[in-house]
């Protein structure tokens, strides 16, 4: 029997055990050794039609999800949430988006647009933490007991003096009884955090312009997008949740920051200038945890009013005296 339509093909190169007469020479002349990513190659055209038949070759690495995604997210629902952004990937190289979502389940994220999103640059496949999820990260680490995130809007009522006591030095109030267009355009963005301590984080507010010079700076996608003039990167079509986002990384400097979240800063940063995201070893978790707490201690000793007070001075450490040449030849002589 010919295996003549393209469902076929893919689904015997990804059943792990293929009929009999489905032998990997006699699908359409394709080797062995490449046999899914052709045929992933072949189904771009199908769209919907095969995100299914993908679904079912990203299941062969289950094993992989599975180990990669922490104990409190099953895989099932892990693979439900991908299928429903498969359509839009299809484009992609299959070892890109094999990683891409890898990287994804490394961090516990969901890619339903809310926690995380896999977004396609071009035929990569592109992990991108959304701000619910850096929210996310923070809660499990352990320290954090609330975290806010918002945009403040010209006829909202606010006030920000930051050198008045918490929680006195930042109010905001929305107007949400009035009509979205009345409310004007938003201005600012903020985001801030309160401790299970009972403190309080620095607030952190951002700007329209502080924004764009970090799109404009950091942003591969963005420029791409500006050049081919597609203009479909997030920073086009999610202006207001990329600045958003932007103040909520800001606060990796005021807060307790745990290995995960360093290394999701990390993979976010990657991914923003068109380089791979490294999913981090388990190894690798002491090194970054080390990294974030002294992070935390600099951010922490900023903010120390007591780090004003006078400290001693570094001693100078005495180096022996050198010999004098007279010396020296007198001491030979001995």
């Amino acid at each position: 029997m010919s295996l003549s339509t393209l469902k076929d093909r893919v689904r015997a190169a990804t059943t792990e055990k293929p009929a009999p007469d489905a032998t990997v020479e006699a699908l359409a002349g394709i080797p062995q050794q490449s046999t899914p990513e052709q045929l992933h190659t072949s189904a771009q055209a199908e769209g919907d039609a095969v995100a299914d038949l993908v679904l079912t070759w990203l299941e062969r690495y289950g094993d992989d999800f599975t180990k990669a995604l922490p104990s409190h997210i099953d895989v099932k629902v892990f693979l439900a949430a991908v299928r429903a952004c498969l359509p839009g990937l299809i484009h992609c190289t299959p070892a890109s988006l094999r990683q891409a979502l890898l990287t994804c389940a490394r961090f516990g994220l969901i890619p339903d647009g809310r926690h995380a999103v896999i977004k396609r640059e071009g035929k990569l496949a592109v992990f991108v933490p959304m701000a619910q999820g850096y929210v996310e990260l923070m809660y499990r680490s352990g320290r954090v007991g609330s975290v806010h995130v918002g945009l403040i809007h010209e006829n909202d009522e606010w006030n920000y003096e930051p050198t008045a006591p918490a929680p006195l030095d930042f109010t905001h109030k929305p107007a949400v009884t009035k009509p979205k267009k009345d409310r004007g355009p938003v201005i600012l963005a903020y985001a801030f955090c309160w401790m299970t301590s009972g403190a309080r984080s620095q607030v952190i507010v951002l700007s329209r312009e502080e924004a764009e010079e970090i799109r404009d700076e950091y942003s591969e996608a963005y420029r791409r997008a500006q050049e081919s003039g597609k203009c479909d990167s997030f920073w086009h079509t999610d202006f207001d949740k990329m600045w958003s986002k932007s103040a909520l990384r800001r606060l990796h400097k005021v807060v307790p920051m745990s290995g995960e979240l360093v290394a999701l800063l990390k993979a976010d940063d990657a991914g923003e200038a068109g380089q791979a995201q490294i999913v981090h070893a388990p190894a690798e978790e002491k090194h970054l945890l080390v990294e974030a707490e002294a992070a935390h201690e600099r951010a922490e000793g900023s903010q120390d009013p007591e780090v004003t007070r006078a400290r001693p001075l570094p001693r100078k450490r005495l180096q022996p005296r050198r010999k004098s040449s007279r010396q020296a030849r007198k001491g030979a002589r001995r």
